[in-house]
């Protein structure tokens, strides 16, 4: 296996643009222009590749052809209406199917070259829309490349592919897709779906007959901040997956669970996440020898948040991360402000936190974090041979 890391980009996966949207490329441009200004994409053993589209077999893997037909046909006919599309989360645009299509193989250009072995660990920043469904389009997200790019694995011949999803909205398209194959894990930590957008991602929900336990759902309470948050990760993540045994991580890293994202109620900080990133690196490490492919995801802090996230995920991805007390570079900043005028320009890439947790006991009177992981642990850990009450387990 070679230990390249492969970055896939190329700037025209910045035409996904649904116009005056929370879901705004700049944020992934100033993402790569971060990584590239840090030297992160310069470094020994990176490749950048550029995507082609994914075509029309790669894509009915995962979704309805009659649904390809509605997202072609959509943007020229001005009275469209169905399949999800033409509402305010998901607006038709120029385009749409074009670069959906070249998200989607950008994520299954990053898969392929994990599991051929040509790079170790690989990274999509414009990918991981997660919410979209086999038949139409849901919280901005037209076609699913994480899943797309999971199916493309099995039809590769993997035969357990984990599926870690840290956005703060619920991974619900690809739990749904691929809810009765026993052959994909989806793990999701969230906010809870009694507050946020989904609806779903409750600790009952552990796969469909035949696949129990092939589900795992952390629905975290509105307010959690890092230490919460790492509690659960560390008190679930490692022992469902050392229980399933993956040959192949895949990750989604929606950076939306931080402190001033305007559309969720996490307390998390850029500290936090490079934490999780790190975590997930070392996971892939110990289970799959390095597979490790990793999308980007929602996040609308688009100059505060987002491009230092990423840059994190992407020095972890491809060799020592980033220190936190890093300045960003004067470069860097003159284009966020350029780009976004007005928006307050991160100087470092910290926010000055400890994301230092206290791992996870069943002792105890329990708050509400330690509510939402007994309640997983309970719903999941005994279909995956674990014990619930165990804190080895």
């Amino acid at each position: 296996m070679s230990e390249d890391t492969v970055v896939v980009w190329d700037e025209a996966l910045l035409a996904y643009d649904m116009g005056d949207h929370p879901l705004d490329p700049v944020r992934v441009e100033l993402t790569v222009a971060l990584a590239r200004e840090l030297g992160v994409l310069d470094r020994p053993g990176v490749r950048l590749v550029a995507p082609q589209p994914a075509d029309d077999a790669l894509l009915t893997r995962v979704h309805d052809p009659r649904y390809l037909d509605a997202v072609r046909i959509a943007p020229r006919d001005p009275l469209f209406a169905g399949y999800g599309l033409g509402t305010s989360d998901n607006p038709v645009f120029a385009g749409m199917h074009e670069s959906s299509a070249l998200i989607a193989g950008a994520t299954v250009a990053a898969a392929e070259a994990v599991w051929r072995g040509e790079a170790r660990r690989a990274v999509n920043v414009a990918g991981g829309l997660h919410h979209a469904m086999p038949d139409r389009a849901a919280g901005f997200c037209v076609y699913n490349d994480p899943a797309v790019a999971i199916a493309r694995l099995l039809d590769l011949g993997a035969q357990r592919v984990a599926y870690v999803d840290v956005d703060v909205h619920h991974g619900d398209g690809v739990q749904e897709i691929f809810y009765h194959d026993p052959r994909v894990l989806t793990v999701s930590l969230h906010e809870t779906p009694l507050a946020l957008f989904p609806g779903t991602g409750f600790a009952d929900e552990t796969g469909g007959p035949g696949a129990e336990g092939s589900a795992v759902n952390v629905p975290l309470p509105p307010g959690v901040d890092d230490t919460g948050w790492q509690r659960a990760f560390h008190a679930i993540v490692p022992s469902v997956l050392r229980a399933f045994r993956p040959q192949i991580l895949v990750t989604q890293c929606g950076a939306d669970g931080h402190r001033i994202d305007p559309l969720a109620d996490l307390l998390l900080s850029v500290d936090g996440q490079r934490a999780t990133y790190v975590a997930l690196r070392a996971l892939a490490d110990e289970l799959c020898e390095g597979r490790w492919v990793a999308t980007g995801g929602g996040g609308y802090a688009l100059v505060e948040v987002v491009p230092r996230a990423w840059t994190h995920l992407l020095a972890v991805a491809t060799g020592d991360p980033v220190d936190p007390a890093t300045p960003t570079p004067p470069g860097w900043r003159r284009l966020a402000a350029v780009r976004r005028p007005g928006r307050e320009v991160p100087p470092r890439m910290t926010d000055d936190v400890d994301p230092a947790y206290e791992p996870w006991q069943p002792t105890g009177e329990p708050n509400s974090v330690d509510r939402a992981i007994a309640a997983t642990r309970k719903a999941v850990f005994p279909l995956l041979g674990l014990d619930p009450y165990d804190p080895r387990d």
